[in-house]
């Protein structure tokens, strides 16, 4: 069964796409940005606008029924690639090690986004140890 996890204060966008698809015990998060609940972008430095993205990707697989600790792979968007020290530095306080499978592309982003997240998770409790 394919579902479609949705709550009041889940990030939106106003592009045509879900916030997330959940197939399973399999959630399927579409990039996350630095945005409010109506999904007007939030400008920032890259610090708070990556903080902002992972804190939307958090709402979001909660609203599915997971967690961050529940991420098996991440796919990261960094705009310019002077920002990758501090991404990683970031990276490592929401995530750990086991690390998730993960890409990082740079240069990537228009003008008006420093950084954007996707994800795939497992179900809350899915997760086996390394």
């Amino acid at each position: 069964m394919i579902e479609y996890p949705s709550a009041p204060d889940t990030p939106r966008s106003h592009l045509p796409f879900s916030p997330c698809v959940k197939v399973g015990d399999l959630i399927f998060v579409s990039g996350q940005a630095s945005v409010d609940s109506t999904g007007a972008i939030v400008s920032g430095s890259f610090e708070d606008e990556m903080r902002r993205s992972v804190e939307n990707l958090r709402k979001v697989l909660e609203t599915a029924g997971s967690s961050l600790a529940e991420v098996i792979q991440t796919r990261n968007y960094v705009r310019d690639h002077d920002d990758l020290k501090q991404f990683n530095a970031l990276y490592t306080e929401y995530f750990s090690s086991p690390y998730p499978a993960r890409t990082t592309i740079t240069n990537c982003l228009g003008p008006q986004l420093r950084f954007e997240i996707e994800c795939i998770a497992v179900a809350r409790g899915m997760r086996v140890g390394a």
